[in-house]
């Protein structure tokens, strides 16, 4: 795929084929998160992979912040934690940067999957503290999202429907709403 095309065409994923995501495949899709720039190259993200169908569909059913709210992720073939170590990253102007650190990182790494025809989708809806209790993630250790891969479903299921009608997934901001050029504008 064309780069502008990964980046165009990827969207959240709800639905997955019942389908293994080809070995290297995944390798290559850690290697562009641990590629990724970070404050001071100091690299403090972390990722857990699962590809336990069983813990998959545990975490699915009990850390979503509300009821079952993740249970999409059942399908998934692998889920991915985002994970960072606050102490390994820093801090300017009073962000702290682990969180944009290993948002980078994971936005590479869902890219690099879309260019192999697999889907995901960032998920924060997540209970942490659960998280870290089923996956005995330690203390130190911040969740800063997950996500299911895999192989979309030719049709979106209901859910996915829904929740993209909800976010307003479809509306993209035009450019002069968002950029503007040697001043503030906007």
């Amino acid at each position: 795929m064309e780069f502008m095309d990964v980046i165009t065409t990827r969207r959240s994923v709800r639905s997955y084929l019942n389908k293994p995501i080809k070995k290297e495949h995944l390798e290559l899709i850690l290697e562009a998160g641990r590629n990724a720039p970070s404050y001071q190259n100091r690299q403090c993200w972390r990722f857990l992979v699962i590809d336990d169908p069983k813990i998959i569909k545990e975490i699915g059913a009990n850390t979503g912040l509300v009821g079952k709210i993740n249970f999409f992720i059942k399908d998934a073939p692998v889920l991915i934690i985002a994970c960072a170590d606050p102490a390994k990253s820093g801090g300017i102007n009073g962000q702290d940067y682990y969180l944009v650190d290993t948002a980078v990182a994971f936005q590479q790494m869902m890219l690099t999957a879309w260019n192999f025809g697999i889907g995901s989708c960032w998920m924060a809806a997540l209970s942490e503290k659960k998280l870290k209790q089923a996956l005995s993630i330690p203390k130190k250790i911040r969740v800063v999202g997950m996500s299911p891969f895999g192989y979309p479903k030719e049709k979106e299921g209901l859910y996915g429907k829904m929740v993209k009608v909800f976010a307003g997934s479809n509306n993209r901001k035009k450019k002069d709403d968002i950029i503007c050029f040697n001043e503030w504008k906007l």
